[in-house]
């Protein structure tokens, strides 16, 4: 794993603090996890309205969004299984319906486990 990505999610949702710290426990090789409202946005050429909307790992000028991002850090680890999780994810058809899961996710984070009404999705502009 990179020692300079940066796992970019929102910070103000219980639900993502949820899911980055399972993460951080299951995954061995997980990236530096930090909420965006702490980041220097612009910086990593991203915009706090991409960033209310899905997760981003970032690495150099590299960008990966929702489910790529999910399924990248995956790819990384040293276990197997979760190598092939994430390869999984990164093949047809799974690649193709990976992004609506992680979407669908998304929109429903206030309902799900872990969650506050801080999690719900801002309207998209």
């Amino acid at each position: 794993m990179a020692a300079d990505q940066i796992l970019v999610y929102d910070g103000d949702c219980g639900f993502c603090q949820r899911a980055v710290d399972t993460g951080e426990n299951l995954l061995p090789d997980f990236p530096k996890a930090v909420p965006f409202q702490w980041l220097d946005l612009a910086e990593l050429g991203l915009t706090s309205g991409q960033t209310e909307q899905a997760i981003f790992l970032v690495h150099g000028t590299r960008q990966r969004r929702g489910a790529a991002a999910v399924a990248a850090i995956l790819l990384q680890q040293r276990t197997y299984g979760w190598r092939f999780l994430g390869a999984l994810l990164s093949v047809p058809p799974f690649s193709w319906l990976a992004p609506g899961l992680y979407r669908l996710i998304a929109l429903n984070r206030h309902r799900l486990p872990g969650s506050t009404d801080a999690c719900r999705l801002p309207p998209r502009a």
